[in-house]
This record gives C-alpha cells, structure tokens and sequence, in this order.
C-alpha cells in the first residue's frame, strides 16, 4: 500500500507501450462497486477470492501491466500466477512512507482503524518474505521521483533481457 504502484505503472506502461491494468480497479468494474464495499459485505475472504480471480484472468492476457493490491501475494495461487506468467518488479517502500502517502485515503479498508501504523507493519512483517519470493526485482520507492523509478526499473528489466 502506498509504493507508487499505480503512478509507476501508468508512467512503466507508457515507456514500455503496455496496457496498464489495475486489478482493484478491474473488481469494483466487474462488480459495481468499490472495494470498502466489497470488505464490508463480504469481507476480506470474499475480496481475495474476487482479487484471485482477477490476477487469473489478467496473468493471461499480453501486452498488459498489471499492478496489485499489496495483499495479492497472500494467496499461493496468486504467487504462482504472477511468477510463473510475467516479470515481478516489487515496489518496496518504509512504513513511514506508507503513512505518509495513505493518511487521507479512505478507500483503504484494512487502514481504516485508530492505528494505521501497527497495521501497515504487520502487513509488511506478513507479506515482505512474499513479495521477495516472487519478485524478479525489487526497487525501493521511499521519497524518490516517479520518473526516476521508472528508469531504474527500465534499466533492471533491460538487464534481465526482458526488454531491449
């Protein structure tokens, strides 16, 4: 939460000339209605069962970018569809940031609470092993420019022969 995912993959796809696809946004089309909802009526098992199905059908198209919700690598089958179907590129970032960049967000369920901060560090604790098991590359994103990002991974995924 809060790494740049969407910024980074916006500007990514722009360079790479790639679809960008955002799999919380591909749910709340598919189904109406906006995550906090989903949370609300079918809690989070029913919102990682649709982000599960989401990252399926997404892993299976070409020319596409798809950046994840920052729980997507809960789930095995989620890990698996990613590595196995695509380049990982995780976008590392401190809790600190983390706060920084979603303190006003309220379309964040799991941060909706009186410590945000002891959240995001469990979720970090959880899922930083994850996020490093699946991931190709890893570029930290803490107080850095978009743009700057972008050619780090640019330059990472040349030398991984993924792009020319």
């Amino acid at each position: 939460m809060g790494a740049g995912k969407s910024t980074i993959g916006r500007l990514l796809c722009a360079e790479l000339k790639l679809e960008f696809k955002d799999s919380d946004k591909e749910i709340e089309d598919n189904c109406g209605c906006n995550i906090p909802w989903i949370f609300d009526v079918e809690g989070e098992a029913g919102f990682r069962d649709r982000e599960a199905a989401a990252i399926e059908e997404i892993t299976l198209e070409h020319g596409v970018l798809m950046a994840t919700g920052g729980g997507a690598v809960l789930r095995a089958q989620n890990r698996q569809h990613l590595s196995s179907r695509g380049t990982v590129v995780y976008l590392k970032t401190s809790v600190d940031q983390q706060l920084a960049r979603t303190a006003k967000d309220k379309n964040r369920p799991l941060l909706q609470i009186d410590n945000p901060r002891e959240v995001l560090t469990r979720l970090m604790n959880e899922r930083d092993p994850l996020y490093n098991e699946v991931a190709d590359i890893t570029i930290y994103t803490d107080e850095r420019n978009p743009r700057f990002v972008v050619q780090e991974i640019l330059a990472q995924l040349q030398k991984l022969s993924v792009i020319d």
